[in-house]
């Protein structure tokens, strides 16, 4: 592990988490994004990939950039990264956990969460660890309950689930990530990336690469430019350069295919949803997991089942 082992690394993560302590939150924010990818190289440094930034150092970040701006709630945007650091880690932590994993002192940490708790969407154990309470459920159904795209998408998504007997999904296009709207309720037992939800790099899954071609000229060069692309396995596309490929061979094609582009032994195959406009409005999957299919032999299988689907759903949307 780069010369260190697990001990040697905790204690300087604790080090430069009580260094942080004695910043102004601004600094605290970006040192803090800072840390966690020097961390990530250094514990991966033998392994040729990089540990990507995850939404927590994102929202780190994006609470330190706008420090300066009058009308921005600093304590509503950090009740938001309590809850979800929460969730990201999907277990119960002690309030100091929180503070390091946010990069938010622990007094505004506190007040987050006795916040949160007063109005029902944490709780505390006997052991002074919080948790997520079933209200926070709430948030969500309210986008998905009117949101016509997922209401629509989840019945032709079973009917494609039970005819190949393959896990399917249906995903949108938000900034640089894709969103899991809806999966087949028949699908198989999958990888947790995939479940309603969950937000993936748009790069290396194939309902990203089937929807990047959504995107103008300007906005896939000013994408390709900025984005980080992170290797996920010895298998991950990273150079914008064959990303570029990639995504003008989905537009021509008119679907996409990965291939342990973030797990091992995973492989998938997308098309686009188009609305009764023409535009994208998403894009439906299937996943293959513990065996693999080749772009040629996914293709035959499964774009005109696939393809049927996107018809129907995106018939049912009107722009």
């Amino acid at each position: 592990m780069g010369g260190q082992d697990g001990s040697s690394l905790v204690k300087r993560w604790i080090h430069e988490s009580n260094n942080l302590m004695k910043t102004s939150s601004t600094e605290r924010g970006r040192a803090y994004q800072t840390r966690l990818i020097q961390s990530g190289k250094t514990v991966l440094a033998d392994h040729a990939t990089t540990v990507p930034v995850d939404v927590n150092s994102q929202l780190a970040g994006l609470i330190a950039d706008h420090s300066e701006d009058a009308d921005f709630v600093t304590a509503l945007a950090r009740g938001i990264a309590v809850m979800q650091a929460l969730a990201d880690k999907r277990r119960r932590m002690s309030m100091a956990q929180i503070s390091h994993i946010t990069g938010i002192p622990r007094a505004a940490v506190r007040r987050s969460l006795h916040t949160l708790s007063r109005i029902g969407f944490v709780a505390e154990d006997e052991d002074l660890r919080f948790y997520l309470r079933p209200r926070i459920l709430s948030l969500s159904h309210a986008y998905l309950s009117a949101t016509p795209l997922a209401v629509f998408a989840q019945p032709i998504l079973d009917q494609l689930g039970e005819q190949l007997q393959e896990a399917c999904s249906t995903a949108v296009l938000d900034g640089d990530e894709t969103v899991y709207l809806a999966r087949a309720s028949s699908s198989k037992l999958i990888s947790p990336n995939i479940n309603v939800g969950r937000r993936v790099p748009a790069y290396c899954t194939s309902i990203g690469r089937v929807l990047l071609p959504s995107l103008s000229p300007d906005e896939l060069n000013t994408y390709l430019s900025r984005s980080k692309f992170y290797a996920y396995t010895n298998q991950t596309v990273t150079a914008p350069g064959e990303l570029r490929k990639i995504v003008a061979q989905a537009r021509e094609s008119g679907y996409a295919y990965a291939r342990e582009q973030m797990e091992p032994r995973i492989c998938s195959f997308a098309v686009p949803v188009r609305d009764a406009g023409g535009y994208y409005a998403a894009g439906i999957n299937v996943i293959l997991q513990g065996r693999l299919m080749s772009e040629e032999e996914m293709a035959a299988k499964f774009y005109q089942p696939l393809s049927q689907a996107a018809l129907a759903l995106g018939a049912l949307l009107v722009h």
